[in-house]
């Protein structure tokens, strides 16, 4: 009988994308969501603000007690210098996607790793190029329920890949949690990838 593998990191967040990200790493971990006022702050430029958003979800848990390696991760959809978080309601999901309809925008991902010996924190920049999104299309993928609760209101797992005509730089820094970068953390930790795998 195999037994569940011994959890070697925390994640400071409720996100199933950046769990199933970390299971794809064979990474395993428990979940301790981190309750942040993610609000920009006045004059914060975008990479300050996800820096810090992504630091202070790690260091939350971690001050709280938690005794294993906290990871925090918060990402942001910017159009011209204009941070894009998640939409409030319909009307703000539409028009955040009438916004990014047709034009190119950049995904910032950051992600900060706490241990009892350090913290540390890296960036992911992405730039993503949307096709030109018709009002019918931009009201049919709200219905789908999807852009609720995503940053910049789409998904690019989901349905909302439709709407993606190139990207350059991490797909799963778009999804919310960028692998190389989040390896290249852990493994500075001593926290492996690819736990428990076989030959």
């Amino acid at each position: 009988m195999s037994h569940p593998p011994i959890p070697t990191l925390c994640l400071a967040s409720a996100s199933p994308r950046r769990r199933d990200l970390l299971w794809q790493i064979g990474v395993p971990h428990t979940v301790a969501a981190a309750q942040v006022d993610e609000s920009l702050l006045p004059g914060e430029s975008p990479q300050d603000y996800v820096e810090r958003v992504a630091l202070e979800k790690a260091m939350s848990i971690r001050n709280a007690g938690e005794r294993l390696p906290v990871l925090g991760a918060d990402t942001a959809v910017v159009l011209d210098d204009t941070v894009y978080g998640k939409p409030v309601d319909r009307a703000d999901a539409l028009a955040m996607l009438s916004k990014l309809s047709g034009r190119t925008h950049q995904v910032l991902t950051a992600v900060a790793l706490a241990t009892e010996r350090s913290v540390d924190l890296c960036v992911s920049a992405s730039t993503v190029r949307f096709r030109d999104l018709t009002l019918l299309e931009r009201e049919a993928y709200w219905r789908t329920g999807e852009p609720r609760d995503k940053a910049g209101a789409y998904a690019i797992q989901g349905y909302g890949a439709v709407f993606i005509e190139s990207l350059t730089g991490s797909y799963s820094g778009v999804m919310g949690l960028p692998l190389a970068e989040t390896a290249r953390l852990l493994r500075a930790a001593g926290i492996d990838c690819w736990q428990g795998m076989r030959a």
